[in-house]
């Protein structure tokens, strides 16, 4: 047990108000930061980097952090959170999120996942439980675009209502708050909401100005579903297992970079004002601080104009930059077999 004193942790002077951050209400009342601090950066930065930066995001007025144990660096940044609460900010202004990965799909699997997951980040609770992929299809960590799971197979709608009702056994024992979905597609979400007791409050999904995914977007608000948005600036350190040659990037679309000279800021800070202002809740990541005060100063300060909203709505391409290759299984053609295109679920 560690018994040094913790130094108070004080929002910065050029930092932000944690309670100006904008918020969204989910079904039952509860609200959520309407920006957050990713936490994927592993095939990129070290865990000790990372887990600093949320540190450091805590001291400039983020309260709200994305986790998964498939970032590998859950246990160092749940260091950074005693550190931060033993510095003074209360567990329950905190929003944290972590996901279920592949391997733990079904019904034995959820319940000692997530608790691996709260002993690792040090916590009681999650605000937030998410299934990362609607897939129970494996992947090693750094592997190439054409790495298959010899076992992976196509979506199970059995399988994922096993694994989500015990997503709603986590819930009602107040190992977490919520419950929610990521990369899922309204097909599979269809499903989901005539066969779940408890519905999803929350779907992480990709959205940055080139990849808007109006209708799923559009459904998930409809359904009181909150998006969340990762990849909120395109990802530019995404693996390279998911870069193909006609890959756009959003922060050198002539629009973006005009809109953020005139606004004297990165075009990057463009692209979270739009998604704050949207109403989705951006998670981009940076262990830089420049980077992440930019970003969450974005969400507070200088809004953009109605018709500058209008004409970032109009550069929408449907790029999508995490494709998910590596989840296909033998005898799919390509990664759009993952997104249901068609509207149809294969297999």
């Amino acid at each position: 047990m560690r018994n040094e004193k913790i130094e108070e942790i004080k929002i910065a002077e050029d930092g932000v108000n944690p309670q100006e951050v904008p918020q969204r209400t989910l079904y039952d009342g509860d609200k959520i930061p309407a920006i957050g601090m990713g936490t994927f950066g592993s095939d990129t930065y070290t865990a000790v980097e990372i887990a600093n930066a949320v540190k450091g995001a805590a001291s400039v007025g983020y309260r709200h952090f994305d986790c998964a144990p498939i970032y590998e660096n859950e246990k160092e940044v749940g260091n950074s959170f005693q550190e931060i609460m033993k510095a003074g900010i209360a567990r329950e202004e905190l929003w944290i999120t972590s996901k279920l990965w592949n391997d733990s799909h079904g019904k034995g699997n959820v319940i000692p996942a997530c608790k691996q997951s709260l002993q690792d980040l040090q916590l009681d609770y999650l605000d937030l439980y998410l299934i990362h992929w609607p897939f129970p299809n494996h992947h090693e960590p750094g592997v190439e675009e054409d790495w298959r799971d010899p076992d992976a197979v196509p979506y199970n709608h059995d399988l994922y209502m096993e694994t989500w009702q015990q997503l709603e056994k986590l819930k009602k024992k107040g190992l977490v708050k919520h419950i929610g979905t990521s990369n899922m597609t309204i097909p599979k979400l269809e499903l989901l909401l005539r066969d779940a007791d408890v519905k999803p409050e929350c779907n992480e999904m990709e959205l940055h100005p080139h990849f808007q995914q109006p209708e799923l977007f559009n459904y998930c608000k409809k359904n009181d579903i909150v998006p969340i948005g990762y990849a909120p600036i395109g990802s530019p350190s995404r693996p390279d297992r998911d870069k193909t040659e006609n890959d756009t990037v959003d922060i050198e679309d002539p629009l973006i970079v005009e809109i953020a000279e005139n606004h004297d800021v990165h075009p990057a800070v463009i692209c979270v004002k739009w998604a704050v202002q949207r109403g989705q809740v951006p998670i981009p990541f940076s262990i830089y601080r420049n980077k992440y005060l930019s970003n969450i100063k974005a969400a507070v300060e200088d809004p953009l104009s109605e018709e500058e909203m209008k004409a970032i709505a109009g550069i929408d391409i449907g790029c999508r930059l995490i494709k998910g290759q590596v989840f296909l299984w033998e005898g799919a053609e390509d990664w759009r077999e993952l997104w249901d295109l068609d509207g149809k679920i294969p297999g």
